[in-house]
């Protein structure tokens, strides 16, 4: 049989079932219908004269002979997107590249300032879209090339997606500047008697401030619980309510209302967040730049895994 004779878009059809074990996702990854994946499976069933995956309650299995072959050509396949994407030079002033990236409004708060700003020095011709997409989605977003990055916290390990945790960030309590109870020290006796602003993108559940008051056999007053922090400074500044919030997000409400923060009189796990992409666009040079932007920009370990 000739390579000629052989159409390789079917590898990657290949490459999508074996990494989803589903023909619906497999098509949502590449951008083509189920119907389409399935008929690019009975290809590569007659080609390799094998079923290649087995139909399960599990999802789609791959047989032994699917197993020998998926090594040589996912190698084959990033051969070829590297070669693409080396003969694609990225000139940062010259670029009018429109960069799509999933961030949450507590994240486009702290990071999109600063990127916007590089962005315009260094890239005056290049566009962002900035949404957030939801985590279940994440992973078909990033391999569809619908997203170029993504801003989440630690998320389990997918072997095509890259990552690179950014600076953890210590939380603390923020109340308005001349809030009656609170002074210029914070005890747990006045965490406690204060009503708190919780902000999550769940419906319910606790948080990592009540679970590690929990511990402590202590709780606290939620009076108001929202998904969106960009209401915090209004609800603040015009209360007595208090919010616990990442460093970096207090010092943006210090500088849109008059609030003031305090170190909490508790441990508390930092934030932690991690910047997310697609091992296809790994060498891409656009994705690239701007990897490299938003990690100097707040990194504690800039080494990536897989």
């Amino acid at each position: 049989m000739k390579l000629s004779d052989i159409d390789l878009n079917l590898f990657v059809v290949f490459n999508a079932i074996y990494t989803e074990g589903n023909l619906t996702r497999a098509g949502e990854i590449i951008g083509i219908t189920q119907p389409a994946v399935s008929n690019s499976l009975s290809r590569l069933r007659s080609l390799f004269d094998d079923p290649l995956f087995v139909r399960t309650a599990d999802g789609m299995i791959p047989t032994p002979v699917a197993q020998n072959i998926i090594g040589s050509i996912r190698q084959g396949l990033e051969l070829f997107r590297s070669s693409v994407q080396e003969s694609e030079q990225f000139d940062p002033k010259l670029s009018d590249k429109r960069f799509r990236i999933s961030m949450s409004d507590l994240q486009q708060a702290v990071y999109l300032p600063n990127l916007v700003k590089s962005m315009k020095h260094y890239a005056p011709n290049t566009a962002a879209e900035c949404y957030q997409v939801r985590r279940r989605d994440l992973n078909i977003e990033l391999a569809s090339g619908n997203l170029d990055l993504a801003f989440d916290v630690a998320l389990t390990p997918d072997p095509q997606i890259k990552q690179v945790q950014l600076k953890s960030i210590p939380q603390v309590c923020a109340v308005r500047k001349d809030h009656p109870l609170i002074k210029d020290q914070l005890s747990l006796e006045h965490y406690l008697a204060l009503e708190h602003l919780h902000i999550s993108s769940r419906r319910g559940g606790l948080g990592i401030v009540d679970l590690a008051l929990g511990k402590m056999g202590e709780k606290r007053k939620i009076a108001i619980r929202t998904q969106h922090y960009m209401c915090a400074p209004q609800l603040i500044a015009g209360s007595n309510l208090a919010v616990t919030v990442p460093l970096n997000f207090a010092t943006f409400l210090k500088n849109v209302v008059p609030v003031k923060f305090l170190p909490l009189p508790f441990d508390v796990q930092e934030l932690q967040t991690h910047l997310y992409w697609h091992e296809s666009t790994d060498k891409d040079q656009a994705n690239q730049w701007l990897r490299k932007i938003i990690i100097q920009q707040g990194s504690d370990s800039a080494t990536p895994t897989e």
